[in-house]
């Protein structure tokens, strides 16, 4: 065909990759070879074929035509492969000889054994020409047939040839040139969203049909107007609308017409036209005698001299005017039948000119020309990719907090509360911050005994999943001296009991043979008789109550046991030196203790490292961590995990994603900017992270244990330790100020006026706002 073509093929496809100035109907593909000359087309195709070459020397050394000794030694390969082509150089000559000197790129075959055989080899032995004969002559015969399909996107069975290694490649151009490598592969679509994927923009179409349409304010630009679109019908111009003009264009016609400049004329069943002057005598070899008012001399175009010329030329103008356009209607005003129209379009699209398919969304096909329809696609590309238009940080910033109810939208209620405690399973918390900020932060009202409850209720267990690696010389370790931190440090979970196996593939073991002498004890009680209340475990270890409650603090903080609801944590928070004060108190009534935390059990039962970091979790376990992080986050990547520690290896998590990606539970693609790699969102995420762009929420203060200390991870700037006493305040999504121990550090520049009251907040009781009077006083 005399153009560039990039091909490759493989066992199950072959791919045609054209450029975009190509255009043909895709039926024709099928058409290209015929089983009468199949044999003949295929012999010159392979003489090019690495094929050839390598039949050529095993066949010319197996007849002994070269030397495959030399001095009783075995000639080197080299050697061999530079004797085989001199040999074919002599009787095939045609084979080596440049391109440019062939006549049409033939080659004639000569008639030697070697080269026949050769040719035999490739033919029968590499590939079956007789096969591709007989299936030819089916196609032929109407047996088999050849279904095409106009897709916007490739199907998933292209997934291997558009990904092919090189050696597919049936021409010599690089890899990194090809067009088929630059093909966007979508993962596996619903019927629906599938059916969607081509669909042309509404508003796109129309506002190029706008566009298009002349909008003529002097006769001089009617002129114009007729000449570019052939011609325009009395209802068209009696009905345009523009500026200064209120009965159409027909005051300007008038001025042409007066001018013999333009005339109307109506053709045989078709409607009243208004044509220019020098495009009549298209019309008249379609008419010969058709009749213009007024009557006006017809100039001869040289280009067009016969009726299919002139009535191509009057469609391509139309075509370039109306945009998408059905061949009724570009035939009716013409009075000419869809058929007598339909060679004229079909020779258009064989020019590249126009484009056949369906535009609007209609049964019926439409013509559109090609650069109309090229803007058409640019429009709509526009607005999809302003949809899909990644986020700022800020705004990913705005969308965590309206994803978490922390911007002003808690919720309220045992279920509310259930519903934050499942989004934050499985992220560790210092114990002193979960009521203290996570969760008052996000549940209106918030009520301890809801927690309670819920705990209760066997929903939902907090436990320690990373315990602490203790260190230390070897005889410290022994006797116990080194101990866990405080509680209230200790970073504590909730997860859902009935998912708890999930997370004991994360959970790290403990060496029991480093706790204290009092905490062996407890343990081996509540694992030889299973869970106790407090008052039985006094009892059965034979400790003293503050020895028994120091033992289960212990126990706690390297993650060993839990109790039946959240009390038992409360009391054990506490500071250590006013434990004694504290107990004084909860004997009067004033606070709870441990004696009101119902049961005390262990954790794992025994099994806790069983899945520990050395072994890989398996699907089950991932997939399940992975819809929790989705659920937390709406939107994932990896930079946003890098502050959960208790999480798989990225990879495997990767993994998982793509797997919900293919089953259509999640989208993947690029939704927040200046974060690289692969990004997976949740469906219901993606309109509320199109909506942070606008939301324009107030100062928020959060606490650095928060899940959403994203400082320096989604932000610019040093990250702020975890911890529960360090704060983080937020304006617009945008970090403002930071509490780190008893300093505060402003990473926006504000007034004077602004910084106090940012400093009064952080360094304050969590979650109060300071009031100032009228002259700026607390």
């Amino acid at each position: 065909f005399n153009f560039e073509l990039q091909a490759a093929a493989d066992e199950n496809s072959i791919v045609l990759s054209l450029g975009a100035a190509h255009s043909f109907a895709l039926d024709e593909v099928s058409r290209y070879l015929k089983s009468a000359s199949v044999r003949d087309v295929l012999t010159q195709a392979l003489l090019d074929a690495p094929m050839f070459a390598t039949r050529w020397r095993w066949n010319a050394s197996i007849a002994l035509a070269v030397k495959r000794n030399f001095n009783g030694k075995r000639a080197p390969a080299q050697f061999q492969r530079s004797d085989a082509e001199d040999l074919l150089a002599v009787v095939f000559p045609d084979q080596l000889a440049c391109a440019e000197n062939l006549s049409a790129g033939y080659r004639e075959i000569p008639d030697h054994p070697l080269v026949q055989q050769t040719i035999r080899d490739c033919l029968y032995e590499t590939m079956d020409i007789e096969g591709l004969e007989k299936l030819l002559g089916r196609m032929e015969e109407g047996e088999l047939r050849v279904v095409c399909r106009d897709l916007a996107a490739p199907s998933p069975l292209a997934c291997e040839i558009l990904g092919a290694r090189p050696y597919a490649f049936l021409d010599d151009g690089p890899a990194e040139e090809r067009r088929t490598l630059a093909v966007r592969q979508r993962n596996v679509l619903g019927a629906e969203e599938a059916a969607a994927l081509g669909r042309l923009d509404r508003g796109a179409i129309e506002k190029v049909r706008k566009e298009a349409w002349p909008e003529p304010r002097t006769a001089d630009e009617l002129h114009d107007a007729l000449l570019v679109s052939a011609f325009l019908t009395a209802r068209e111009g009696q009905a345009a609308q523009t500026e200064g003009l209120a009965s159409g264009w027909t005051q300007l016609f008038e001025q042409l017409v007066s001018g013999k400049r333009a005339a109307r004329l109506t053709p045989p069943g078709g409607e009243a036209l208004w044509v220019a002057a020098e495009r009549l005598a298209w019309f008249r070899l379609l008419w010969p005698n058709s009749e213009t008012t007024p009557a006006v001399d017809a100039l001869p175009d040289p280009d067009v001299r016969t009726a299919d010329a002139a009535r191509r030329e009057i469609l391509r103008g139309r075509l370039e005017t109306l945009g998408p356009v059905t061949s009724a209607a570009l035939a009716a005003p013409l009075g000419l039948p869809v058929d007598r129209v339909a060679p004229d379009l079909a020779a258009l699209q064989v020019e590249g000119f126009a484009m056949h398919g369906h535009y609007s969304g209609g049964s019926e096909p439409q013509w559109c020309e090609r650069g109309l329809l090229a803007r058409i696609h640019r429009y709509t590309l526009k607005r999809l990719r302003a949809e899909i238009e990644p986020v700022t940080p800020a705004a990913y910033y705005r969308f965590l907090l309206h994803w978490q109810h922390v911007s002003g939208e808690e919720t309220e209620g045992p279920e509310a509360l259930a519903a934050v405690l499942q989004q934050l399973e499985g992220y560790p918390a210092a114990a002193s911050s979960w009521e203290a900020s996570l969760l008052r932060l996000r549940i209106r009202n918030y009520d301890p005994a809801l927690l309670d409850r819920l705990c209760n209720a066997g929903r939902f267990v907090w436990t320690r999943l990373n315990p602490p690696r203790i260190e230390g010389r070897e005889e410290d370790k022994a006797n116990g001296s080194r101990h866990a931190a405080p509680v209230r440090n200790t970073p504590i979970t909730f997860v859902t009991r009935s998912h708890l196996k999930h997370w004991r593939a994360m959970a790290r073991a403990v060496q029991e043979e480093q706790l204290s002498g009092a905490a062996q004890a407890v343990l081996e009680v509540l694992r030889a008789q299973g869970a106790l209340f407090f008052a039985d475990i006094e009892e059965e270890s034979r400790l003293l109550h503050s020895q028994a409650e120091s033992a289960l603090a212990e126990l706690v903080a390297r993650g060993l046991v839990t109790s039946d609801t959240f009390a038992g944590l409360r009391a054990l928070i506490g500071p250590q030196l006013r434990r004694a004060g504290a107990q004084r108190a909860r004997r009067r009534g004033r606070a709870p203790g441990v004696e009101d935390a119902g049961r005390w059990a262990t954790v794992f039962a025994g099994e806790r490292g069983a899945g520990d970091r050395s072994g890989a979790a398996d699907d089950g376990q991932v997939s399940h961590i992975a819809q929790v992080l989705l659920r937390r986050y709406g939107v994932m990547c990896r930079r946003v995990l890098e502050r959960e520690p208790l999480l798989p290896p990225w990879r495997d998590l990767l993994y998982a994603f793509r797997r919900m990606e293919a089953r259509g539970e999640v989208r993947g693609g690029r939704f927040v900017q200046g974060m690289s790699g692969e990004q997976f969102a949740l469906p219901e995420a993606i309109g509320p992270l199109r909506e942070a762009r606008k939301r324009e929420d107030g100062d928020v203060m959060l606490s650095a244990a928060d899940p959403l200390n994203l400082v320096g991870i989604i932000t610019p700037g040093q990250r702020l330790p975890s911890l529960p006493g360090n704060r983080l305040l937020l304006r617009r999504g945008v970090p403002v100020a930071v509490r780190s121990g008893r300093q505060v550090e402003f990473l926006q520049e504000l007034s004077p006026a602004e910084e106090w009251p940012v400093r009064s907040r952080l360094m304050g009781p969590f979650g109060a706002s300071p009031s100032l009077d009228a002259r700026g006083a607390l």
